[in-house]
């Protein structure tokens, strides 16, 4: 099973937003928070990372989607991934001018699962990746989307689940 799952808002998060409730990280995003560009020390959300290496244990493929849009900023991506030990992965970024639903389209194998969140803070629905995707594509994909900042804790551990 190929699982794509979002990084900022999904699964990492800026470190100013540490120990603050979810509608407080929120507001630090549409505030423009001073540390929301300081890649390199983005932190789990919850506990990602003991979620993901559960998939990944009964033989999930996790792959990465990253809001970047260049390489500089996807190699702080992989620093923050191998600093907590997130299952190694592709990361999958935008190029050119890019939308999300473009960059899953071109994403080979296409994954089975994409998890995502809500896009709360950026303008929701219309900046997420699922509902984007041409029909084909929804037919084949399982959607699971959390609340932004909110974390994939709550979701199953099984990934038969997932699907």
């Amino acid at each position: 099973m190929e699982i794509l799952i979002f990084l900022h808002g999904t699964t990492i998060m800026h470190k100013s937003a540490e120990g603050l409730a979810r509608e407080e990280t929120v507001k630090q995003v549409t505030e423009g928070d001073e540390y929301l560009h300081d890649y390199a020390s983005y932190i789990p959300i919850g506990s990602a990372v003991r979620k993901l290496q559960k998939w990944k244990r009964q033989g999930a493929t996790i792959c990465y989607l990253s809001s970047h849009k260049n390489a500089r900023d996807v190699a702080e991506d992989k620093f923050v991934l191998k600093k907590y030990a997130f299952p190694a992965g592709r990361i999958f970024y935008r190029r050119n001018r890019e939308e999300y639903k473009d960059v899953v389209e071109r994403t080979r194998p296409l994954p089975d699962v994409i998890v995502e969140d809500d896009c709360e803070s950026i303008g929701g629905e219309v900046e997420m990746v699922y509902p984007n995707l041409k029909p084909e594509l929804k037919s084949r994909i399982k959607s699971i989307v959390v609340k932004e900042f909110g974390g994939v804790d709550h979701l199953p551990d099984e990934i038969s689940e997932l699907r």
